[in-house]
């Protein structure tokens, strides 16, 4: 087996503070209305060295976004033991209320129902990682259930974010918690 080639730890840094720079940005204004020359210029680097990283703004966004993919599937499968089918890990609540600073940002990159660049992250790594819980567990709907907890949990989480759906952080964890442990319970 081979293994990757480490990152090199000076490109590492310069995803970084183009990932910074591009929250810092749209902390100021819509993702829509950012360009590249104040981008780079916030960064620190060459319009070049921003092409070298990412093909556009988007391909950057998702990838300043993608921990949130990562918080939410960390947060989805917090729990230990048998799952409370009412009230939600307290890490689905925290991951909610996380959201705050740049909601802003996600709703440019997760369109209602869950689409959209990152709800497409968002769904093929909860998909995978429900996939591999499942099928580690010997269920036979694995890719069933693995599908539908991913589409729904990413078109709540859009729709609440875009304002299709009331309720605070803690009240919509609890609420897409009871949907997601139906969903296992169901088949």
């Amino acid at each position: 087996m081979t293994r990757p080639a480490p990152e090199d730890p000076r490109a590492a840094r310069t995803r970084a503070r183009l990932r910074e720079a591009l929250l810092a940005e749209c902390a100021e204004r819509p993702l829509a209305e950012v360009g590249v020359a104040a981008l780079v210029r916030r960064a620190g680097v060459g319009r070049a060295t921003f092409y070298v990283h990412y093909a556009d703004l988007e391909a950057l966004a998702v990838d300043a976004c993608a921990d949130v993919v990562r918080e939410a599937v960390e947060a989805l499968h917090s729990w230990t033991g048998r799952p409370d089918p009412v009230h939600a890990p307290p890490e689905l609540a925290e991951f909610f209320a996380s959201l705050a600073p740049h909601t802003g940002l996600y709703r440019e990159l997760l369109a209602p129902g869950g689409g959209g660049p990152l709800g497409r992250v968002l769904h093929r790594d909860l998909r995978a990682y429900s996939l591999r819980e499942r099928e580690r567990a010997g269920a036979a709907d694995a890719p069933l259930v693995a599908s539908a907890v991913a589409a729904t949990f990413a078109g709540v989480l859009a729709d609440w974010l875009h304002g299709l759906l009331d309720g605070g952080a803690g009240q919509i964890a609890d609420e897409v918690w009871q949907l997601l442990v139906a969903l296992h319970a169901s088949r």
